[in-house]
């Protein structure tokens, strides 16, 4: 842990004189910088940056990594996110010279190697997903979803129908009807039946020939099967309309059920996620999409195509194409890891990643839901929602004070609050790639922390240099640095 006596900016330990190379003297007439550079672009000082040693800079820096959480140091059940292990050999891949020395303005003949294995993780992807074509240029799943919707505009104007509805549970995440919007679409919520699926009674009131895509999520967001997918692909699609699947809980379907198969039209992939690509940290991502054959017209421009002499080039010859949504042809270095990843699991692997997230999910719910009930479902999938709501009745307990409390057992917090369907919610995944020991060390924390004092669980955590911060007034005028002063804490 980092600790607070510890300078906690480079600027605090900087030193007159400190340097990380010491120059000799010069052995050439010394010139003023104002007869080199004209007098306008120079400032009127040296910039005041600190002066510091190079262990100065790595000691800094690798005591301040280690006051952040990682998957690689601790547990990370954040549900819907699934924040999973990242195999370090899809790293080293994707680090080989002969793809980082790669620039995309070179002649096509020249990168033929990227662009096969571009094509065929557009063949990979599809397959998956039981869908005819895919794009890989979208740079995150939300961008994903925009440019789908964008294809499903593009297919209505072109078929001079007038769509303007989406339809989006009221469970869904919030990246949903922000896509709708983005895309020119009216987002019309879906209500959630007792069972925690979609209510089919409100889905079918508000079904009309105005609709354009239905955006459901299949393992929804309170880690359930839908088994009404069937139903309500074939009620939208006898309106004329689009199912949309959003591929955020893939990695619990992997191998046993494809997209394409349930009545999707279209749906996007979050690399991250289900194929284990870097998580977080503001990108580079990546969120292909992949459709039916009566959209694939409309999909961004360039795919990779093959030509019949087993060359591959870039195809921006599709004159329907919503054109570009990112610049050239996607992130490519994240999109080799998720090629790496599923070749090195191959069709038996990414089925075992499914089971395995089914399996972890469902154990760790049967230790945690008698001390925080599980509302939806007596068995999920990848994930669940447990409530924190007779804790916050009897005890004075409420979600947020469980997961900043999880924190000083080294485990990240779940997801607390949402979706809102749930009160007190903790939204929980395990992902496949932890281990029984994990899930029963958490279940054991969890019970301790419901036994605990409320009211030193309200100052929780106790082991870090920020605990509890005003999150608003955070947002919005943020300290970065700490003063030692209590309220400043």
């Amino acid at each position: 842990m980092y600790k607070l006596d510890t300078p906690s900016l480079l600027f605090e330990s900087s030193r007159p004189g400190r340097a990380t190379a010491i120059f000799p003297g010069s052995d050439v007439p010394a010139r003023p910088l104002e007869a080199m550079i004209p007098a306008k672009q120079l400032a009127p000082s040296p910039p005041p940056l600190p002066e510091l040693s190079e262990l100065d800079v790595v000691r800094h820096y690798t005591n301040l990594s280690t006051s952040n959480m990682s998957i690689d140091a601790n547990f990370y059940p954040l549900g819907s996110c699934t924040m999973k292990y990242n195999p370090k050999r899809n790293e080293r891949l994707a680090a080989l010279p002969g793809l980082t020395a790669q620039h995309p303005y070179q002649d096509e003949g020249t990168l033929q190697g990227l662009l096969a294995l571009l094509h065929e993780l557009q063949e990979f992807l599809a397959e998956i997903a039981g869908l005819d074509a895919v794009s890989l240029q979208p740079a995150a799943g939300a961008q994903g979803e925009l440019t789908a919707l964008l294809v499903a505009g593009a297919y209505f104007r072109d078929r001079r129908e007038s769509r303007t509805k989406v339809l989006i549970p009221d469970s869904a995440h919030g990246t949903n009807p922000a896509s709708a919007h983005l895309a020119g679409f009216e987002a019309v919520t879906i209500k959630s039946d007792a069972r925690g699926l979609v209510d089919l009674a409100d889905f079918k009131a508000k079904l009309d020939d105005k609709v354009a895509a239905f955006m459901i999520t299949n393992p929804n967001t309170v880690g359930l099967f839908d088994p009404q997918v069937g139903e309500i692909a074939r009620r939208l699609h006898d309106r004329g309309a689009l199912l949309y699947l959003d591929g955020a809980n893939m990695n619990a379907i992997l191998g046993a059920v494809r997209p394409g198969d349930m009545g999707a039209d279209l749906m996007h992939y979050n690399p991250h996620k289900t194929f284990s690509g870097p998580h977080g940290g503001g990108g580079p991502g990546a969120g292909p999409i992949a459709v039916r054959q009566a959209l694939a017209p409309y999909l961004p421009a360039p795919l990779v195509a093959r030509d019949d002499d087993g060359t591959y080039r870039l195809d921006y010859d599709r004159p329907r194409s919503i054109g570009r949504v990112r610049s050239f042809f996607g992130n490519t270095g994240v999109l080799f890891r998720a090629y790496c990843y599923i070749r090195s699991q191959g069709p038996d692997g990414l089925k075992a990643v499914a089971q395995h997230a089914v399996l972890n999910a469902n154990y760790l719910m049967t230790l945690v839901r008698d001390v925080c009930p599980v509302p939806f479902g007596e068995r999920c999938m990848h994930e669940f929602v447990a409530s924190a709501r007779s804790l916050s009745r009897d005890r004075g307990i409420r979600a947020m004070d469980i997961g900043k409390r999880l924190i000083d057992h080294n485990i990240h917090a779940p997801t607390v609050y949402f979706p809102l369907i749930v009160p007190e919610a903790l939204m929980i995944e395990p992902t496949e790639t932890e281990g029984r020991e994990t899930l029963e060390t958490f279940a054991k924390v969890l019970r301790a922390i419901a036994e605990e004092d409320p009211a030193a669980l309200h100052d929780a955590p106790h082991s870090t240099p920020i605990s509890r911060p005003d999150e608003v007034k955070a947002a919005k005028t943020p300290v970065l640095k700490w003063n030692g002063t209590p309220e400043n804490r």
